[in-house]
């Protein structure tokens, strides 16, 4: 059931995603809130196309990057953009892990590491859906045993809830009938200041992560292992403090390999799997604020560092650091990591996650 209205807030037109897509139909869902501010997402690769939500001044703007029609999107050079990810987000170190004794491959698709669940994962498949009412949509995809190098058949539960109190709500759910890996995330590239040609970099962005520790990386991107403190390093975001502050200090060798931010972040936690703060981002430029929560013990911070100004959603423009990430997830390699937390799912257990983007505006 899609209950679309004629016109969206966004700009953005039903029609320009419907097509059927590897032998099933894809669409675009419109979620409208109590106070008329409006989310579209397609069910291709789940990826969320328009987050409208007003400035101080009540004027609105699209705050995700995404595309405004399918073809596009089914064509793009940045196939992540917003997109859910899965069946492991972030990176396998040279695509191989081992389960009870048996090691699994994968395709590497970053250089000599396998990223974001292979070149062919959750973000290029069409999911099911059923919009449940006007705020809420629920995505179903069945993951076959093998797939893209995953042992296990697995089905996997989405639903995206757009709340009255600009919520986007995102409730995770899998299943597997064979012991596997899974590390579900979103990863929505956001751009407070609103899409624009150019759209503005996030550098201003005043940003405030929860978090005394994150994962230090080598020149490939892979953890070391080790979980260092933030303290007195670029990842100090415990004070807020503009994005662009420390982004590409000279001579430190963590923005030197992550190209600026692209670390996963330990978030403080009283209890494992609580629902709590993860980050908040302020734009003093439009008054826009976000706020993450998740139950997920770590958040991969991105800030679009290979951004190449490609064309996005009517007529956008998406330039390096023009955008960033907050993907909510276990931390990376963390099946060849035996002190990371383990990502391995069992058949009879259920994989949980919920992740919330709430906005709002600073006066």
């Amino acid at each position: 059931m899609n209950q679309n209205p004629i016109k969206s807030l966004s700009g953005l037109k039903r029609e320009d995603f419907t097509k059927e897509v590897q032998g099933k139909p894809v669409d675009l869902f419109f979620l409208h809130n109590s106070a008329g501010n409006e989310v579209a997402i397609t069910n291709y690769a789940g990826a969320i196309v328009a987050i409208m939500v007003p400035d101080r001044d009540g004027n609105y703007a699209n705050v995700i990057q995404g595309h405004d029609n399918i073809d596009e999107k089914l064509t793009t050079q940045e196939p992540f953009l917003s997109t859910l990810i899965g069946r492991f987000g972030n990176r396998i170190c040279k695509g191989k892990f081992t389960l009870d004794g048996t090691e699994y491959t994968l395709v590497c698709n970053n250089g000599a590491n396998a990223l974001h669940g292979g070149p062919t994962g959750f973000h290029t498949r069409v999911w099911d859906a059923e919009q449940i009412d006007g705020q809420t949509l629920h995505l179903h995809y069945h993951a076959a045993d093998m797939e893209e190098g995953f042992p296990g058949n697995m089905e996997i539960d989405v639903v995206y809830t757009w709340t009255d109190e600009n919520e986007l709500k995102i409730e995770y759910k899998a299943t597997t009938d064979k012991k596997t890996i899974v590390n579900l995330t979103n990863h929505g590239y956001f751009a407070l200041a609103g899409l624009a040609d150019p759209t503005p970099t996030i550098e201003d962005l005043v940003c405030e992560i929860n978090a005394d520790h994150y994962l230090p990386i080598d020149e490939t991107s892979i953890p070391y292992g080790n979980i260092d403190k933030v303290a007195g390093t670029p990842f100090d975001f415990r004070t807020p403090k503009p994005v662009g502050r420390d982004i590409d200090m000279p001579g430190d060798e963590q923005v030197k390999n992550g190209a600026g931010y692209d670390h996963c972040f330990v978030l403080n936690k009283k209890e494992v799997g609580e629902l709590s703060f993860a980050a908040r981002i302020y734009e003093p430029h439009s008054g826009r604020t976000m706020e993450v929560y998740t139950t997920e013990p770590g958040v991969q911070v991105y800030t679009n560092n290979w951004g190449t100004g490609k064309k996005g959603t009517l007529g956008a423009t998406y330039p390096r650091r023009s955008a960033i990430c907050f993907e909510a997830q276990h931390f990376p390699d963390s099946p060849n990591q035996p002190y990371f937390p383990s990502t391995v799912l069992c058949p009879g257990e259920v994989y949980t996650q919920t992740t919330i983007y709430k906005f709002g505006v600073k006066k």
